[in-house]
């Protein structure tokens, strides 16, 4: 005996149009935009003043125009219509969208490191006036693509993944300006290098972190913030319920969490109020104290579970 619902709350979760980041499709753009021009200003830049930390913060931003294009792209997928052999659409792109923001953020990480340490050994001049100039322009262009992102980042992992991309750019812009005024100010070359050592190390932590939250979403871990002794708990907790067992919860994309349950109830309970209620009160517990979107159960009399375990192999 079973019974199976299917249950919606609006606690913070996708817009009616789409998944959470679809509501940031303009946004993207516009950064996206801002993003090309400030990269060919900023390689122009290095060029002119021969400088690494400006360079490497121009290349940086050719892997954010890259991560943002992918992030427009896998909504664009994520948003198309749902199929008999893909029940769930396309939602998954937007995750790997994110995780390949992640290995494009620790490559160039990893690459500004390696030139940093080459400048050292083989020092060149660095034209202060004209890295701060161009570098300026680039902090104040980063600027409003983040105040674009900010809220977006909050809701969704595609979008942290552009946000964090762009984030490591204004930090980039502020560390040639720092950079290029201590030239300016002393004379002093080290800094430069030292800039675009600072630039690739403050890539990594961010993106680490992204990229665990990342990794348990595709692992079909819990959703975050959803503590799954408590959501058992609650559950047990209500008048009838004998055991609940085949308990999970995870997140198909961002703001789109999935539960489903096998819940023991009394017999005599099923027979006195009916399975329809039984799911109404299991729906208004998980929708009071828990952000799950989409809840499936199966509602089964003591004993069930022996059974079900003979039948299915």
């Amino acid at each position: 005996m079973g019974a199976g619902h299917d249950h919606g709350h609006t606690h913070g979760g996708p817009p009616p149009t789409g998944t959470a980041a679809a509501a940031y499709r303009g946004r993207l753009r516009v950064a996206l935009a801002i993003t090309l021009s400030v990269m060919v200003m900023e390689i122009v830049g290095g060029v002119l003043s021969d400088s690494l930390a400006l360079i490497a913060d121009a290349a940086h931003m050719a892997t954010d125009a890259l991560g943002l294009g992918m992030a427009l792209l896998a909504i664009h997928f994520a948003n198309r219509p749902a199929g008999p052999n893909r029940t769930f659409g396309f939602a998954r792109a937007e995750i790997l969208a994110a995780l390949a923001n992640c290995l494009l953020l620790l490559g160039v990480g990893g690459y500004l490191v390696f030139e940093a340490v080459e400048r050292f050994i083989t020092p060149a001049e660095t034209k202060g006036g004209l890295a701060i100039a161009f570098a300026a322009v680039g902090l104040v262009a980063n600027v409003v693509s983040l105040s674009l992102l900010t809220r977006g980042q909050q809701e969704s992992l595609n979008v942290r993944g552009a946000y964090l991309e762009v984030l490591a750019d204004t930090l980039g812009s502020l560390a040639v300006i720092i950079s290029a005024g201590v030239i300016m100010a002393t004379g002093w070359q080290p800094a430069d290098p030292i800039a675009s050592l600072v630039i690739g190390l403050m890539i990594v932590p961010r993106t680490v972190k992204l990229l665990r939250e990342t990794l348990n979403v595709l692992l079909e871990a819990a959703p975050k913030g959803v503590d799954m002794a408590k959501v058992r708990a609650h559950i047990t907790e209500l008048p009838g319920v004998l055991d609940v067992h085949d308990l999970h919860a995870w997140t198909i994309t961002s703001g789109m969490p999935v539960l489903s349950a096998h819940v023991v109830v009394r017999q005599e309970m099923l027979d006195s109020i009916g399975h329809e209620k039984v799911l109404h009160e299991l729906q208004g517990c998980l929708g009071d104290h828990f952000d799950v979107e989409h809840c499936t159960f199966q509602l089964e009399p003591s004993g069930h579970a022996e059974h079900e375990a003979r039948l299915c192999h």
